[in-house]
């Protein structure tokens, strides 16, 4: 049985994390799987991964992952930036002494993640090593046994930021595999790896679980999820939505996420007398967002950027038509416009609310698109997504 080691920063909150769990989970059914992590955030991963699993930290610390990358560290050599992205958070709350602590912790401890990954992966005894952050794949070029196949698996758009997508094309030239979650991700690095033995591989993120019942829509429910932070653009959606409440006043609009942008969200919904129509739920279990999902007609995303978009298919899964704005690229890939949703170009604000309102008034119209939106999932569902991993996993094999 073949040994796949995925190499990840932690098994904390976030999307890349989710995607590592629900990657393990399928491989385990077939191989041997182990997940090797830097960092021990909690006592146990936050998304449910498959007990046949090993999973294996490498430092167990509770040093904020928030701090500047080792990259920026190592490479560098910007001591600066490091400081900087800490004191912001704690001279802003006074904590002084704390700030100093994380600090000098944080100075001290790249050095070390360095070395114990760097060690893991060159003493593995794995097949096939994929590696989920660009750092990551630095080392796993370096460092990784000859006879072993290399797979950076990348998850974020460039959003036309071309240093980053240096940095990726840089990392990833010494691997035999760039796994990309979007189509178009995957035409952009072939393009620039054409030259380097890297292949680009299209293997979108998946659904870990289709419900079997379908939303009604019958009910006058708005909902969008994620990170309450500037990049996915609440603050748009609370001015949309207010808009839209002053002729469809028994519509509500259900915020389900947490982020640095939330006090600034409650007090925009304070000012405009929305605290009746808006309910900002915080973070909130996959059975949770699932049973709000179940009750919503609508699911409204309105993020500048969106590497992939998994909440719009979670979303599509239940029957529930999407609007969400075209400079989310993933967005793009997920929504056919007029078919399971509509895409909104140029952020326009007012060409959004009249889709919406469109959809609110007309049932019948977002009952047949949830039908749609349902049937453009299956590309995504685990038994597909899962042949993809299994074909590239057997593509080749070195040893």
């Amino acid at each position: 049985m073949k040994k796949i080691v995925i190499l990840a920063l932690h098994l904390g909150y976030g999307g890349v994390e989710k995607s590592i769990a629900a990657l393990a989970n399928i491989l385990c059914e077939k191989y041997k799987v182990e997940i090797i992590c830097i960092y021990k955030l909690y006592d146990k991963p936050a998304f449910a991964i498959d007990e046949k699993v090993k999973i294996t930290y490498l430092i167990d610390s509770d040093l904020p992952v928030r701090v500047a990358s080792y990259k920026t560290l190592l490479f560098h050599g910007h001591f600066i930036k490091l400081i900087k992205k800490i004191s912001t958070d704690y001279f802003s709350k006074l904590k002084i002494l704390s700030f100093f602590k994380d600090s000098i912790s944080g100075i001290f401890m790249y050095p070390r993640r360095f070395s114990v990954m760097k060690k893991a992966i060159s003493e593995s005894d794995a097949d096939i090593m994929i590696s989920t952050r660009t750092f990551l794949n630095e080392w796993l070029s370096i460092y990784g046994n000859q006879n072993i196949i290399k797979i950076g698996w990348e998850h974020n758009h460039h959003h036309n930021n071309e240093k980053y997508a240096i940095d990726v094309v840089r990392s990833s030239k010494n691997l035999d595999y760039l796994v990309l979650v979007s189509k178009d991700l995957k035409k952009y690095y072939a393009k620039k790896l054409r030259k380097n033995k890297c292949e680009c591989i299209y293997i979108p993120n998946m659904l870990d679980n289709v419900p079997k019942r379908l939303a009604s829509l019958e009910g006058n429910k708005i909902i969008s999820v994620g990170r309450l932070s500037t990049e996915k653009g609440y603050m748009d959606l609370l001015k949309i939505f207010k808009q839209l409440a002053k002729k469809h006043k028994d519509w509500h609009l259900d915020i389900i996420g947490d982020g640095p942008e939330r006090d600034k969200l409650e007090v925009y919904i304070k000012s405009k007398g929305l605290n009746d129509k808006v309910t900002l739920h915080g973070f909130r279990s996959k059975d949770y967002i699932d049973k709000m999902l179940h009750q919503a007609s609508l699911y409204v995303m309105t993020s500048l950027t969106e590497s992939f978009g998994i909440v719009l298919l979670e979303a599509m899964s239940h029957g529930i038509p999407c609007v969400a704005f075209s400079s989310a690229e993933g967005a793009r890939e997920i929504i056919i416009s007029g078919k399971n949703g509509y895409l909104i170009k140029n952020r326009n604000a007012t060409a959004m609310i009249k889709k919406i309102e469109d959809l609110m008034k007309k049932e019948d119209v977002r009952k047949q698109m949830g039908k749609d939106a349902r049937k453009s999932i299956k590309q995504y569902t685990k038994e597909v997504v899962q042949e993809d991993w299994y074909n590239l996993l057997e593509k080749k094999v070195k040893r």
